[in-house]
């Protein structure tokens, strides 16, 4: 940089600031101001031309004075003139004024840009730099416009100074972000990636900025910068410290550089090339073990760049999530960090387990740290910090450790922050019902979790228990027993009271016959509450009371006495009085089978989605909550409970699966129940709520019957609520005015579905790729691109399956008119169904940066070849986006795993011994022969892996059977490895041909 000359002091500059800091008032201060305003105004006006010194000396006082807070209405000429002149230090004054001041409406900026082009042809690196740090920091549209097509010439320019480059290459990072139609690399793109060798690093540092912004934006069209950031990384992670020494930052070679190479390759799946990914598969494994080398200095500083590189690699393989050694290394070392006395770290290690505790390759180690989790949830000073550890034990439970987690969790919250509490109870409540194997044990944590937090127990959450209790007959006794028992403590959560009052009106008598909760005593304690409850509550209360009249005759004359009191007809709410007068009516003038058919048990709830797990994901925000982060259904593929027929009849259920996945609750093709609904609704809707008692009653026995032939709609329980004289709605639920349901699915069976309003787009070139990655697993992203990533978690029983599709907006710009298709091309179009598909419907906005989600409910009718097609359509800043994939669904998803030993496997094996019942292939190994991936990928395809039945000891043997709701089909594997020749022998034998060939051509592609 040129020298400063001893004139360039300023002076007058120096005593001006000094006078201001003297000061003793505001008033002096602005008295101060406008005298010197004054004078430089008189110095620009007078006849007598400044010198270059005298107006950079004027300029910089009056950018002090804006700077200060006041306004300037003048000098910006003399700033302009600054730029043409050829002093370093005038001209950088000039830009200086320039960035701060002006803006891109005034009439200058024309004189600006043409200075500006002045300096940039100038050749001068100083000038260069100051012409580009100008257009960056003023970031105008009308910069982009004047300035966009020059600086990438001057970025890729042979004989441009480094120091020139890496400014244009941060300029140009700063108009793409302002203005980035206006910035178009296109015959550029190629050597600007190729940036990424320049032997400068501080050249690499700046464009490595540029190039992670633009493949964000276009990955396609910068995707060879791949190769060369591998290379790049790979020669810095295996240089010595002393081998950088410009850009060693104690002990750590180029940590900054480091760590945007590993942020780059975020921006794109794994390598294909063979060689790039293991150079790159090296570089972390040399980063892993680095981070367990002693550290070379004491200074916070070395362990910070040091932590910097390593949790950026943790974050790229979590983004791969391939590779299973990597997965492991990388737990284990942030299990160190759990520990540690930085609270950042931990903080961070316990944010990046989280993420891990959804890939299937490292849940298990994750599991390994359950009691250094608990224990920081329960000592940890930081409240973020604790609420990181419950989000990791809310990640890493299972089936096998639910019951630990939710207990550490339930006595947590007794203690927990207030600004958490509110989700702890929702994760709380989603687990156990997610993993209750024992129904008593879920309800007696949801009432504990109502005890301990009621205030924060949201209505979702004790709507669901009811819906579980009331669709499974062997909890129902017990929810009665200990709800009955909760209510009886002196002081009860009103959420309790609700609860208690539902549950005992519905199943009271099943605990009538112990003298301790005789009818009378269980009305007596319901109403023990009533007094102290919300209208709502009360109004529930009531309804639990005519439920009693029709379940035990004997309350009859009490419970009327009640509802006669004059706090009840004629009581200030309307709600309130209207439920009384009604009620009341209804037991004295109904006959007892009139009674007891509209007031009979509720039945089933048809299954939906949990309405508490809908409410944690609004809870954590738009786009806050990733697809990875939603895929906690663990590798054993949480079910939804409670969604199963009451009553012990098995042969309307084909299995139990069918009552657990909720397909067997949906409506059959053909059906409107949608449409039956809002007939409903519109019918009593134009009634009003001024229907006398008796006319309520005259519509209950007159539409009774056809009530009777209605499928029990969702949609109208928000009417009842609006209008509770309708007693007709009784024939459905009484007390559906308290827990509400979501509107009714529309099923969709391929090929049935309505033809869209435009042709779908064909299936991506890449479709039958991206399916492959999912025949051994059932969760991950499916597709991404720079608009949109749809993520995928699925789980199967038998002939049936749900798959949960996450549609995630990457882009802040809003996604109009979404919608989705499912269709099944060839042999699934014939009029043999094969597959039975069930869609609801997504919403139609996809705001920036949030995820919506789709919930499919799959059977399989028979064997099927070809997997179903999903269609995706939106609008993105007026264009038509138009997609094809293929959803994930294969034959071998519906497998059942079949134990068997030696002798029976080989007795089964040479009963498929026709030829047509065997499928082989011989083909050289795609992937690394590691016998860990090679069991995974085995246990993944779902079948049984058999051990000690092979008289070779290397060969892999399973067996499995194909459940469709028409036949099963059983199916032997054995694979062969040849580990000299890289080579595999793949031999399935079937009971059906067709599943023979289709498994073998699915399976060679996965080894």
């Amino acid at each position: 940089m040129p020298a400063v000359s001893k004139g360039d002091g300023m002076r007058g500059l120096a005593v001006f600031i000094s006078d201001i800091r003297n000061c003793k008032s505001k008033e002096a201060e602005i008295k101060r101001i406008n005298k010197e305003l004054a004078n430089i105004r008189s110095k620009f006006k007078g006849d007598k031309a400044l010198d270059g010194y005298s107006k950079k000396k004027y300029v910089c006082k009056l950018l002090f004075i804006f700077l200060l807070g006041h306004d300037i209405d003048f000098g910006h000429m003399e700033a302009v003139n600054l730029l043409s002149s050829n002093k370093y230090t005038e001209k950088q004054i000039g830009y200086l004024f320039i960035s701060v001041l002006v803006n891109s409406n005034s009439e200058l900026i024309r004189l600006i840009n043409n200075a500006i082009k002045n300096d940039l042809s100038s050749r001068n690196p100083t000038f260069m730099c100051l012409a580009l740090h100008c257009i960056a920091n003023v970031g105008s549209r009308e910069m982009a416009e004047a300035f966009a097509s020059e600086i990438p010439r001057i970025l890729v320019a042979g004989d441009t100074m480094d120091s020139v480059k890496q400014s244009a290459a941060l300029c140009l990072l700063r108009l793409y972000k302002t203005s980035p139609d206006l910035v178009l690399m296109g015959e550029w793109t190629s050597r600007v990636v190729h940036l990424l060798n320049d032997q400068h690093m501080g050249v690499v540092t700046a464009a490595i900025s540029l190039i992670t912004c633009l493949s964000m934006k276009n990955p396609d069209e910068f995707k060879t910068c791949v190769s060369l950031a591998v290379s790049r990384l790979s020669r810095i992670v295996s240089s010595a410290s002393t081998d950088l020494q410009d850009y060693t930052y104690y002990f750590v070679p180029a940590p900054w550089l480091s760590c945007k190479l590993l942020r780059l390759l975020q921006c794109y799946p794994p390598p294909e090339d063979g060689a790039v990914k293991g150079r790159l598969v090296e570089c972390l494994e040399t980063i892993l073990n680095k981070a367990q080398e002693p550290p070379k200095s004491k200074k916070v500083q070395h362990s910070n760049a040091k932590n910097a590189i390593l949790f950026e690699a943790i974050s790229l393989i979590i983004h791969y999530d391939s590779e299973p050694n990597l997965l492991v290394r990388a737990c284990n070392q942030l299990g160190q960090f759990l520990q540690h006395r930085e609270t950042n770290l931990r903080y961070l290690a316990l944010e990046s387990m989280c993420t891990l505790a959804s890939s299937e390759f490292s849940h298990e180690a994750v599991k390994t740290h359950i009691e250094t989790v608990i224990n920081a949830l329960k000592t940890e000073r930081d409240v973020s910090v604790r609420q990181r550890a419950a989000d990791l034990l809310y990640a890493m439970c299972d089936r096998s450790n639910a019951k630990q987690i939710v207990a550490e969790m339930l006595s947590y919250l007794e203690t927990a922050d207030y600004s958490i509490r509110e989700e702890m109870v929702l994760k709380v409540a989603i687990l156990a019902e997610k993993y209750a194997v024992d129904y008593s044990w879920y309800v007696d944590t949801i009432l504990n979790l109502i005890r301990i937090a009621g205030d924060y127990v949201s209505e979702e959450v004790w709507y669901r228990v009811i819906q579980i209790v009331i669709n499974r007959d062997d909890v129902q006794g017990y929810a009665a027993k200990t709800v009955f028992e909760a209510l009886q403590a002196p002081a009860c959560h009103e959420n309790m009271v609700k609860v208690g009052g539902y549950i005992l009106g519905e199943f009271g008598n099943l605990i009538a016959g112990d003298p301790r909760s005789s009818p009378l005593v269980q009305f007596n304690l319901l109403h023990s509450k009533f007094h102290l409850c919300s209208v709502p509550t009360r109004a529930l209360l009531l309804s639990a009371y005519i439920k009693f009249i029709n379940l035990f005759p004997e309350t009859k004359a009490t419970i009327q006495e009640v509802l006669r009191c004059d706090s009840q007809i004629r009581n200030s709410d309307v709600e309130l009085q209207q439920r009384a007068v009604e009620y009341l009516k209804l037991s004295s003038i109904a006959s007892t089978d009139v009674l007891a058919t509209v007031l009979e048990e509720m039945p089933p709830f048809p299954e939906r989605e949990s309405s508490i797990l809908a409410k944690l994901k609004k809870k954590k925000g738009p786009g806050a909550v990733s697809v990875t982060e939603l895929e906690d259904s663990k590798r054993e593929g949480g079910e939804l409970n409670g969604g199963g027929d009451r009553g012990s009849d098995t042969a309307s259920t084909p299995s139990p699966s069918a009552d657990l996945l909720g397909i067997r609750s949906a409506a059959p093709i053909g059906a409107a129940p949608a449409s039956a609904g809002s007939l409903l609704v519109d019918v009593f809707s134009e009634a009003g709520s001024a229907f006398s008692p008796f006319l309520s009653l005259f519509l209950l026995i007159s539409f009774h019957t056809m009530a009777k032939s209605l499928p029990p709609c969702p949609c109208i329980v928000c009417v009842w609520m609006a209008f509770p004289s309708f007693f007709f709605f009784f024939s459905f639920f009484v007390f559906t005015s308290m827990v509400p349901f979501p509107i009714c699915s529309h099923p969709l069976s391929c090929g049935l579905s309505a033809p869209p309003s435009e042709d779908p787009a064909p299936p991506l070139s890449e479709a039958d790729e991206l399916l492959n990655k999912f025949v051994c697993k059932n969760n991950g992203v499916l597709f991404e691109n720079q608009l949109l990533q749809i993520g995928i978690k699925s789980e199967y029983r038998q002939n049936l399956g749900r798959m949960y599709l996450f549609f995630g907006n990457k882009t802040s710009v809003q996604f109009a008119s979404f919608t989705t298709t499912v269709s099944c091309p060839g042999e699934l179009q014939s009029h043999i169904l094969l597959l039975n598909v069930q869609t609801k419907p997504v919403e139609p906005l996809v705001e920036g940066g949030a995820q919506i989600q789709q919930v499919l409910n799959i059977e399989c009718l028979t064997d099927f070849s070809e997997a179903p097609l999903l269609n995706i359509k939106f609008r993105y800043g007026g264009a038509l986006q138009n997609l094809t994939l293929k959803l994930p669904v294969t034959i071998n998803k519906f497998f059942q795993p079949t134990e068997m030993a030696s002798h029976d496997f080989f007795q089964r094996w040479k009963q498929l011994s026709q030829p047509q019942q065997e499928a082989q292939k011989i083909f050289k190994a795609n992937h690394s022969m590691d016998t860990e991936v090679l069991k995974a990928k085995l246990l993944g395809l779902g079948t049984a892996l058999l051990d000690n039945v092979d008289p070779n000891p290397e060969n892999y043997v399973c067996a499995g059977v194909i459940q469709t709701k028409s036949q099963q089909v059983g199916c032997l594997l054995r694979l062969e490895p040849n580990a000299q020749a890289q080579m595999y022998r793949l031999t399935l034998r079937c009971s059906k041909d067709s599943v023979s060939k289709r498994l073998c051509e699915l399976l060679a592609e996965q080894f």
